[in-house]
């Protein structure tokens, strides 16, 4: 049975309170600069017709169709249909860190109510699934206003401890998410690199748009250490005591080589991927998200 304490409990309450504010800010302060708010992941193409009913917008009657035969149909547009959006968000051990306003899990989190906040908006359902190196929670996809509370409280409620399972993770996914739709994760992503893209590549085999976004913390991007160091593996027990400074130039090439070989293997699958660091403005990664989405 849950713990309905545990979110019932002031201090849970007064996170997820913060945690809707940021996401309703970051979502707001970008659409109100807009003439109109993007639909969420789709397109406007004519799809077909379906006979009016009373209270359709009359701008959307087929008036040559009502010439030739004396009927009203509508015509219905790709965007007319409810896109189903899942969020993967990563809460295994290493999104805790960070020495940021946020740390990895937070930004993380943030981004997954702020798209969860969009897409309800549009009247889209979104589901969610947190994970580590397995499944954790599961929200079947709805549209409800609610629905974004409940993702909330489940991204509250996550006890970031274990290491990551992406290839199993992924792979399950592919399995269970039987309705074509959009897939976006969100993860830091150091699991192994080839086991993932190939995940990923199953994902978009089975019909779905996958998003990626990529969470680094800056220190990760930077490696801005100098003095003596001790170093964790915040999935493991092992640490390494060590000068920054000999270190750094291996750090920063296979960091680059990480990241290249995941920007190259999701430009092949054609996932839109998006490396964000802790410290970027989150209003100006929705913002590019969007902008890519709507240019597609």
């Amino acid at each position: 049975m849950p713990d309905s304490k545990r979110f019932l409990h002031p201090e849970a309450i007064k996170r997820i309170a913060r945690m809707d504010l940021r996401a309703r800010q970051i979502v707001e302060g970008y659409l109100s600069g807009m003439h109109r708010s993007p639909h969420f992941g789709q397109s406007v193409e004519f799809r077909q017709h379906r006979e009016y009913t009373p209270g359709d917008d009359l701008r959307h009657v087929d008036w040559q169709v009502w010439a030739r035969q004396d009927r009203l149909y509508i015509k219905q547009y790709e965007s007319d249909e409810k896109m189903q959006v899942n969020l993967l968000v990563d809460i295994s051990n290493s999104m805790t860190f960070g020495n940021g306003h946020l740390n990895k899990f937070e930004y993380g989190a943030t981004i997954a109510v702020s798209l969860a906040y969009l897409a309800i908006r549009n009247q889209d359902s979104v589901g969610c699934i947190t994970f580590d190196d397995q499944i954790r929670n599961r929200l079947r996809p709805m549209s409800s206003k609610s629905q974004l509370h409940s993702i909330m409280s489940v991204l509250d409620a996550a006890s970031l401890e274990s290491k990551t399972d992406m290839t199993k993770i992924l792979g399950s996914a592919a399995e269970s998410l039987t309705k074509r739709g959009m897939v976006i994760l969100i993860s830091d992503l150091l699991s192994d690199t080839a086991g993932t893209l190939k995940s990923l590549r199953l994902l978009t085999q089975r019909g779905h748009d996958v998003l990626v976004f990529h969470v680094m913390d800056d220190e990760e991007i930077d490696f801005p250490f100098t003095g003596p160091t001790k170093f964790q593996d915040m999935e493991s027990d092992t640490t390494v005591n060590c000068n920054p400074k000999a270190l750094k130039m291996g750090y920063l090439t296979a960091l680059n080589e990480f990241l290249d070989e995941l920007r190259r293997g999701c430009a092949k699958s054609a996932i839109q991927y998006a490396l964000v660091k802790t410290g970027d403005p989150l209003d100006a990664v929705l913002a590019q998200f969007l902008s890519t989405r709507m240019a597609m």
